[in-house]
């Protein structure tokens, strides 16, 4: 996943570019890089983050009303300055920045290499190759007829297999070309007399709130005063819809946090009722969920349920299964969408399928999407991004509305999947007669009510500050929990290792015994979730095991235990729930354990090392 930022119009272009850079670094930091147009190209790339390309511009000539900028997330070539975008044709025609993968990159290099280019696809990036592929359509199609830009990018892509977004340039004309296959898509900001482009709309909000998307399919030519043509796959002109864009600057902006991720997870108390809002009526005792409503009927006679997920929405699918096995009384399977697309499912018109996706880009869960689609099974999505190629590909489905997450490790959008996933289950309990009238109002009315529990949690910031000064030098911990909470001890170390770097696993606490065990010793931490519930004894009894042993003991217990407080070095209490609400509260313990670990380790916790905001190709 990679970041793309255009502009063409009368303002100078560099600053737009930079800055749009800097607010789509969530999207890859590995190196980042401009082209401005200004009697000719001049490109400027470096290695590691924005600020990195900033300085190195500093005394360059940055002039020029066109332009391309890209932040990258290495996939093909490590990142380095010679890797990195806007990458420039042989003969210097062309130049694009590129988000996807080309597939068939090395077929077109040794078609290229017999016309003298001399490209080694061991030593070039797909972009690379891509660039040059323009290129040579371009020269042979001109040497037959006249051939405009356009239909040299056209058609050179008709060769292309990949999923794409590219922008386009040329010294040799004042326009900018923009096309997707497949792809998580662009979207323009129209201005007056001048266009944006993005792979979303936050490098533009302070200029224009009116965008269009490039779907699928789509390539459009962006002339200077603000003209512009968009063509469909059938080479057919169309007139768009211009839509208002919500987001504000204040969503993108830290105020006065100091990183994102904390922003985000003191958010959660509004995001989660947020993503209620509108949707529960107790006066009718009805859950409401749009997007699904055409098919309550199929839904509600589903013979299973199968959710396909990545990382973080993967464990929030499990939490899921908990939920609508427990309220409605039917089969549910999670499964890695990066597995579940290879395979042969079992599925059929008696299934629902259910994409989880914050970004609705992962290319990994969209093409289990696609796969489900073939078996005949009925399809659902939910994510956070309206428009995403997500919400594209599916019969139906449900937003979150946990507004823009900018931090790679996603906080607010779990808890926000979490709601919409127990309104889901209440209403198939309901809807399937497995939840009386009395219970489904209690349980409606005590989701409601989470928002402010999740608020006290956040209270005990500083005593889970306190706890991570103590561990933050650690080098490995265990997480333990049970039942609902089994899928949190899941969530919880991968939070710990996406931002501090340390190695941290999750089993359910009984498996301990058979191996974990090994690892504890003095200078183990070991993280139980130990919330009432049906499994509280056998918890308490997999703790005993693990101070008989040495290892230390961090506790998130409900409020006003004593049991488990006197088994463990540290409690963090958490208000008390119904046990399939509990995993609201008990994650959010360890997002702050996570954060202040990191945080005093010094790590860039926004952008980690590695990672990028979402995993949009394979």
């Amino acid at each position: 996943m990679c970041g793309i930022v255009g502009y063409i119009g009368s303002r100078g272009a560099y600053p737009i570019l930079i800055n749009g850079l800097k607010r789509l670094e969530y999207r890859g930091y590995d190196s980042a890089g401009v082209a401005l147009q200004n009697g000719g190209v001049r490109i400027y790339r470096k290695t590691g983050k924005v600020a990195r390309l900033e300085e190195f511009c500093k005394d360059k000539d940055t002039n020029g009303t066109i332009g391309i900028g890209h932040t990258r997330w290495a996939t093909h070539g490590e990142p380095s300055d010679a890797n990195a975008h806007p990458h420039i044709s042989k003969y210097g025609d062309v130049v694009l920045v590129h988000n996807g993968i080309i597939e068939n990159y090395t077929a077109l290099a040794l078609i290229l290499n017999q016309c003298g280019y001399a490209l080694d696809p061991r030593e070039k990036t797909d972009t690379e190759i891509l660039a040059n592929w323009i290129e040579h359509i371009w020269h042979e199609q001109k040497k037959e007829s006249t051939c405009t830009f356009e239909d040299a990018v056209r058609d050179s892509l008709r060769t292309v297999v990949g999923a794409y977004a590219i922008v386009v340039i040329t010294p040799h004309d004042h326009q900018m070309i923009v096309a997707n296959h497949g792809s998580t898509g662009l979207v323009l900001g129209i201005g007056r007399d001048e266009i944006f482009v993005g792979s979303d709309a936050t490098p533009f909000i302070d200029y224009t709130k009116d965008v269009i998307t490039i779907e699928d399919g789509q390539m459009a030519v962006l002339l200077e005063k603000g003209e512009y043509h968009i063509k469909n796959s059938e080479q057919k002109e169309i007139e768009p819809a211009i839509e208002k864009v919500l987001l504000t600057l204040e969503e993108i902006e830290k105020g006065a946090f100091p990183h994102f991720m904390l922003k985000e997870i003191f958010e959660q108390p509004k995001t989660i009722a947020d993503s209620m809002r509108g949707r529960i009526s107790l006066a009718n005792s009805k859950v409401l969920l749009g997007g699904m409503k055409i098919h309550e009927e199929r839904i509600a006679r589903a013979r299973k349920i199968v959710f396909v997920a990545c990382g973080t929405s993967y464990y929030a699918s499990l939490i899921g299964e908990y939920l609508i096995e427990t309220l409605a009384r039917i089969d549910v399977q999670v499964e890695y969408a990066s597995e579940f697309r290879y395979r042969n499912p079992i599925l059929g018109e008696d299934d629902v399928v259910i994409g989880i996706s914050q970004s609705g880009e992962t290319a990994d869960t969209n093409e289990a999407v696609k796969l489900a689609h073939t078996k005949g099974a009925l399809v659902l999505g939910i994510c956070n991004v309206v428009g995403a190629m997500m919400s594209k590909i599916n019969d139906g489905g449900t937003y979150t509305h946990a507004g823009k997450e900018i931090g790679v490790a996603s906080t607010k959008a779990f808890t926000a999947q979490l709601t919409v996933l127990s309104l889901f289950a209440l209403w198939m309990g309901r809807t399937r007669g497995m939840i009386d009238e009395n219970k489904y109002q209690i349980l409606l009315r005590e989701l409601e009510s989470i928002p402010a529990s999740v608020e006290k949690v956040l209270a005990q910031d500083a005593l889970i500050r306190d706890i991570a000064k103590k561990y933050y030098q650690s080098t490995n911990a265990i997480y333990l929990g049970r039942g609902i909470n089994f899928p949190v001890a899941l969530e919880g170390p991968l939070k710990l290792k996406e931002i501090s770097y340390i190695h941290a696993e999750g089993y359910p606490a009984a498996e301990m015994k058979h191996g974990p065990i090994a690892l504890i010793d003095e200078n183990m931490p070991v993280i139980f979730i130990a919330t009432e519930g049906e499994y509280l004894d056998k918890v308490k009894s997999n703790m005993n095991t693990v101070k008989s042993r040495g290892g230390k003991i961090i506790a998130i217990v409900t409020e006003g235990d004593t049991e488990i407080s006197s088994l463990a070095n540290v409690v963090v209490p958490v208000p008390k729930v119904s046990e399939i609400f509990s995993p609201f509260l008990t994650v959010v313990p360890l997002q702050l354990l996570a954060y202040h670990i990191a945080a005093f380790r010094g790590t860039d916790i926004d952008k980690p090392r590695n990672l990028s905001k979402s995993v949009s190709v394979e």
